[in-house]
C-alpha cells in the first residue's frame, strides 16, 4: 500500500538555526515510519536571522522538498541597517524606552504594512504554484506552520480552492503573542490581524497547537478541533561531554530584553556577597542572541567578571552545553501573553539530566511541565527569596559532586511518540 502522502508548508527549513526549524524537521523525519510520505515546502531564497549548515545533515533522504522563490522587504531594509532587520526578523526587539528613531521606523512598517508579516509576498505565488502540484501528485492533506502566520494564508486560499484537509499548526499564538505590543499597530493593523486570525481558526479542519493555554484562547474564537502536541526532544548523537569545572548557570537561546531576570543577578550579587568562595566558582554562560539591555543590566550588577557570552553556536554545540552545565536557565517574559509559550529547548533541557532554574509568569504552561517531570524548579518573578535559597542549594550540591536531575515521565516528549500523535490525528 502507498504511504499518504501530506504537503507541509513551513518557512524555516535547515539551514535555518534557532528553534522554529526543529518542529517539522523532526516531524518529518519520524513520518515515514507511520507510512506518511512527507513532502515539505519551503522558500528558496529565504532571509533566516540565524542559520546552521549543520542541521542540513539532520533532513531525512525519504523527504521530498520542494522550493520557491520568495521576496521578503528583510532583502530591501537590510540595505540601510542589517543589523537591526536581523535582530527584529529574530524577534530582538530593544526596549521601547531605548528605542532609536530608526527603530521605531522599523517597527512601524514592520506593524502595519506587513500583515501578518514580512513574508506575506510569499503567499499569492506560493498558492499559484502549489495548486498545481497538489493536483498533479493528488495530495488531500496539508499542513502550515507559523509564526511567520502569512503561511497559514497559504492555507486558507489553498483550501478555499481545493478540496483538501488543513491543518494549521500554531507554534506560537498569533494575535496575542508578547511582541505584537512592540510592534506599534495602528487600530487597522490590529482589526486586520485578528480579522486574519479568525478566519483561519474558522477555516482550517483542525487547529494544532504547542500549549493548553493557546487550546484555551482559541477556543473563544472558534468551534474547529484543536489538539495540543508539544513540541519535544529527539535522540541526539552527542559525544559524553564532562560537566563544566565551574558552578555554570547557562542560558541557551535568544535572551530578548523584556526576558531580562533581574532578581536573578539580585541573587547572584547577594549569593557573592554572602558566600565565601561562590564568586570563584561561578560562570554565567549566554548561547544564542543576546539583546544589549540584558548584557547592560550584567554589567550593572558588577557581574561581568562571570559572564561568558558564547553567541550563536551550531545545535549540537547547544546540545552539548546542555548536557555539561551545571544549571540550565529558562526565562520567559513576565506577562500573562507569554504563559502559554512553552519554549522548545525546554524538552532538551530536560532529557539533559541537567537541573533547570525556570522563571516566568503565574500559571506558565511550562511550570507544570516542569514540576510534573522532576526535572527542575519554577519561580515566578515574585519570588526573589526562594530563588536565591534554591540556586544555594544547588551550588551545595555541585560541591559535593551530587547535582543532577532526575527526571521522570519524559518518553512522552520523544519526537518519535510526538509523531505518532500527529499521524493519528492526520490519517
Amino acid at each position: 500500500m502507498e504511504n499518504k502522502k501530506i504537503l507541509i508548508i513551513t518557512y524555516y527549513w535547515p539551514p535555518a538555526g534557532g528553534p522554529g526549524v526543529q518542529r517539522w524537521l523532526k516531524f518529518a523525519k519520524y513520518l515515514p515510519d507511520f507510512g506518511v510520505q512527507p513532502i515539505v515546502y519551503v522558500p528558496e531564497n529565504p532571509t533566516y536571522p540565524i542559520v546552521d549548515e549543520n542541521l542540513i545533515k539532520e533532513v531525512s533522504d525519504k523527504v521530498t522538498v520542494l522550493k520557491h522563490k520568495i521576496f521578503e522587504p528583510y532583502q530591501l531594509a537590510s540595505f540601510f541597517s542589517k543589523n537591526k532587520t536581523k535582530k527584529i526578523s529574530s524577534g530582538i526587539i530593544p526596549n521601547q524606552k531605548k528605542q532609536s528613531l530608526m527603530d521605531k521606523l522599523f517597527l512601524l512598517i514592520r506593524g502595519n504594512l506587513f500583515i501578518p508579516d514580512a513574508r506575506f509576498l510569499w503567499v499569492k505565488p506560493s498558492v499559484s504554484y502549489l495548486e498545481k502540484y497538489i493536483a498533479e501528485n493528488n495530495i488531500d492533506t496539508i499542513i502550515t506552520s507559523g509564526p511567520p502566520h502569512s503561511l497559514h494564508l497559504i492555507g486558507l486560499q489553498l483550501k478555499q480552492k481545493l478540496d483538501l484537509k488543513w491543518f494549521a499548526d500554531f507554534r506560537d499564538p498569533w494575535t496575542t503573542i508578547g511582541y505584537h505590543k512592540s510592534l506599534r499597530l495602528s487600530n487597522y493593523a490590529t482589526k486586520k490581524h485578528k480579522r486574519l486570525e479568525h478566519k483561519v481558526l474558522n477555516t482550517a479542519d483542525t487547529i494544532i497547537v504547542t500549549s493548553k493555554t493557546t487550546k484555551t484562547e482559541f477556543q473563544a474564537i472558534t468551534t474547529k478541533p484543536i489538539a495540543v502536541i508539544t513540541n519535544g526532544y529527539d535522540v541526539e548523537n552527542i559525544e559524553i561531554q564532562p560537566l563544566d569545572t565551574k558552578f555554570s548557570l547557562a542560558h541557551i537561546g535568544s535572551f530578548l530584553s523584556e526576558r531580562n531576570p533581574t532578581i536573578l543577578w539580585e541573587c547572584l550579587v547577594e549569593l557573592i556577597n554572602d558566600i565565601p568562595d561562590f564568586n570563584s566558582h561561578l560562570e554565567i554562560k549566554l548561547i544564542g542572541a543576546v539583546s544589549q539591555e540584558v548584557l547592560e543590566t550584567i554589567s550593572q550588577f558588577g557581574l561581568n567578571p562571570y559572564l561568558n557570552n558564547l553567541g550563536y553556536v551550531s545545535h549540537g554545540e547547544a546540545i552539548a552545553h546542555q548536557r555539561k552545565s551545571q544549571v540550565l536557565l529558562l526565562i520567559e517574559i513576565d506577562s500573562q501573553d507569554t504563559k502559554s509559550i512553552i519554549p522548545g529547548k525546554l524538552f532538551e533541557y530536560m532529557v539533559s539530566n541537567r537541573p533547570i532554574v525556570a522563571i516566568g509568569p503565574k500559571d506558565s504552561d511550562f511550570a507544570e511541565i516542569i514540576t510534573n517531570t522532576n526535572t527542575g524548579v519554577f519561580f515566578e518573578y515574585s519570588e526573589k527569596t526562594r530563588l536565591k535559597s534554591v540556586i544555594l542549594d544547588f551550588y551545595n550540591q555541585f560541591l559535593e559532586g551530587k547535582l543532577k536531575s532526575n527526571g521522570v515521565g519524559l518518553q512522552k516528549f520523544s519526537r518519535k511518540n510526538l509523531t505518532k500523535e500527529l499521524v493519528a490525528l492526520i490519517k
